[in-house]
């Protein structure tokens, strides 16, 4: 994968400030990269896992050099395989363990659906349950053709939040939301790409290529119009509830800052732009 490939360029966050081993958090090339590190189990997320994602965005949120967050999973089986059932039986086998398991594993996922910075699920192989979550709360999904996506929670008697639904539908609408759930099967990559779950299918041996091209074009674009953008389709999102006066703000900040200065520049002069994020 980019990231594995170029390990030897990046230095990894420390684990004792992630919590875990088994996530790696990594920057190279103005892109973090957040790697679920569990390959023996397909990549299922455990509950330290879940911890651990909050505090990965949070480190690559405040470093100005990162301009995309990008998420994959160890070794080429696995985007994530789901949740790590085998905690279940300890950390979700009551009311009280349920819901205390559930804070974490919801806080991981707001934290990655309101991440300033565009966020890109990179999905080879399987992509199941937990990991379609964690892919759909992502601005973007580029997957490998021989991924493969699906939620067993019909399978395994698993309730379902409505924020992870909600979330879903708005990316495919009601039908295939309740195909995926109700026939919980595994979907091939092309079938998502109909579906609007995925935004990019293209051959396995060519994912990482077109991944590292679409990151450097994005990492070059001016960071505040990127950040506008997020914020003014979340709010635009939420319907009657949106707050546009914040969305205008930001729009604002952007006609405002040093990097529309440059931008402007950089068209008259013929040349590309150098953005600064301010």
């Amino acid at each position: 994968m980019v990231c594995q490939e170029r390990e030897k360029r990046m230095s990894d966050m420390d684990p004792a400030v992630i919590g875990t081993t088994k996530m790696l958090a990594r920057i190279v090339d103005g892109v973090g990269w957040m790697v679920f590190n569990n390959p023996e189990r397909r990549n299922a997320v455990s509950l330290e896992m879940w911890a651990a994602m909050p505090r990965i965005l949070a480190r690559f949120e405040a470093d100005p050099a990162v301009r995309v967050i990008a998420l994959t999973g160890a070794g080429d089986r696995a985007f994530v395989a789901g949740a790590d059932i085998s905690e279940f039986e300890g950390q979700r086998s009551s009311p009280e363990t349920t819901a205390a398991y559930d804070r974490v594993a919801e806080a991981a996922g707001l934290a990655l659906k309101q991440a300033g910075k565009p966020t890109v699920a990179v999905i080879r192989g399987y992509c199941i349950g937990g990991g379609v979550g964690v892919a759909v709360n992502c601005d973007l999904r580029f997957a490998a053709e021989g991924a493969r996506f699906g939620v067993p929670a019909a399978r395994l008697g698993l309730g379902y939040g409505m924020t992870g639904v909600k979330t879903l539908m708005d990316l495919v609408g009601p039908a295939y939301t309740k195909e995926i759930f109700f026939t919980a099967r595994h979907f091939t990559a092309a079938e998502a790409m109909g579906m609007g779950l995925v935004n990019r299918v293209v051959p396995d041996a060519e994912l990482d290529a077109f991944a590292a091209g679409q990151f450097a074009t994005m990492a070059a674009n001016a960071p505040l119009t990127i950040h506008a953008l997020k914020r003014t389709v979340a709010e635009l999102a939420r319907g009657h509830l949106a707050d546009r006066a914040a969305a205008e703000a930001l729009v604002r900040g952007c006609f405002a800052s040093e990097d529309f200065k440059e931008g402007r520049r950089a068209f008259m002069e013929k040349r590309k732009p150098a953005f600064q994020g301010r």
